[in-house]
């Protein structure tokens, strides 16, 4: 018995040492990084400037892989299916998240108990921008239109019960006005009809419309964000007109549920490194976006507070569950 004993007792010792072992040794092959987006949208730009220098720092190819559909679930639901063994990560947004906690009535995974926050990688504010056939100019004009017209405005967003969806359906609940949603799957397509003249409005990232609006394919109304931003200074904020929405987007590294710690926090280390390297901060300031590098504890936090946020302003509004 106190031989058996003793052999239970240094095996319970060794479990720790394996697992500081193969941490250690991690990665030995290289890693998926999953991103619920299409190819050329915002969320992928980004996450392939991170993945190319993760690719660097951890000496294994990291694979993006877009799993693009049903408001950025597809892709996450894989992610949550997946070996807890860092070798398949996603990339994430409010969108899959945050959001689809409080759309989504028969969501296939729990954001919070299915998924191991590592870090929140970047935040920026949206731009809500119009196609320059668009008769209104500011948010004042755009109000009084849709109100002139119900129904005959409309705007673009990365499909039903993603960030952007919400965002217009919010300013439809404070402004009291009727525009028409029209959904995408991502925001590359979005984008696309939208310089095209197909949709009218959308909410997106100041980085992907800047360009646009530089050139004068696209024009801005108004942008999220708690003041006014340096590179469009004469862009007023929605809450100058009167609209106290939200202040924009953000993206994340997320693995599955139950990864070991020291995985998570060697990923999370060396994500904070690549955020300090001078071409990412580099290719962050070209998109406007700040970076972020928080804990593993912080970002799950920020998730569970924004899940709740989500909840009460979908009751207020009345929003359909979808």
């Amino acid at each position: 018995m106190k031989r058996s004993f003793a052999v239970l007792l240094l095996c319970a010792a060794c479990v720790p040492v394996h697992a500081a072992d193969r941490a250690a040794s991690y990665p030995t092959k290289p890693i998926r990084m999953i991103i619920s987006w299409p190819a050329g949208g915002s969320a992928d730009g980004v996450g392939r400037v991170i993945a190319e220098r993760l690719t660097r720092n951890l000496g294994q190819q990291i694979v993006v892989d877009n799993r693009s559909g049903a408001g950025g679930t597809i892709g996450t639901q894989a992610v949550v299916r997946a070996e807890p063994d860092g070798y398949t990560l996603l990339f994430a947004a409010p969108s899959e998240l945050s959001v689809a906690a409080a759309t989504v009535k028969a969501l296939p995974y729990d954001p919070v108990k299915d998924l191991q926050p590592i870090t929140q990688v970047m935040r920026g504010p949206y731009v809500l921008v119009a196609h320059p056939s668009f008769g209104p100019n500011t948010v004042a004009e755009l109000i009084a239109y849709a109100k002139a017209s119900p129904g005959k405005a409309n705007y673009a967003s990365f499909g039903t019960n993603t960030l952007n969806h919400l965002y217009g359906e919010q300013l439809k609940s404070l402004a009291g006005i009727d525009i028409v949603h029209v959904p995408y799957k991502g925001g590359a397509p979005a984008m696309t009809d939208l310089l095209g003249g197909q949709v009218q409005l959308m909410f997106e990232n100041i980085g992907v419309v800047l360009p646009h609006m530089r050139s004068g394919k696209l024009k801005a109304l108004a942008v999220m964000a708690p003041q006014r931003v340096p590179s469009v200074p004469n862009l007023p904020t929605l809450a100058e007109n009167k609209i106290d929405m939200g202040n924009g987007t953000w993206l994340g590294l997320l693995a599955p549920a139950k990864t070991p710690k020291a995985i998570v926090d060697k990923l999370h280390d060396q994500v904070v490194a690549a955020l300090n390297a001078p071409e990412v901060r580099k290719a962050f300031e070209d998109r406007v976006i700040q970076p972020v590098g928080n804990t593993p504890q912080e970002f799950a936090k920020h998730i569970q507070t924004e899940t709740a946020q989500w909840k009460q302003l979908v009751a207020k509004a009345g929003l359909k569950i979808q």
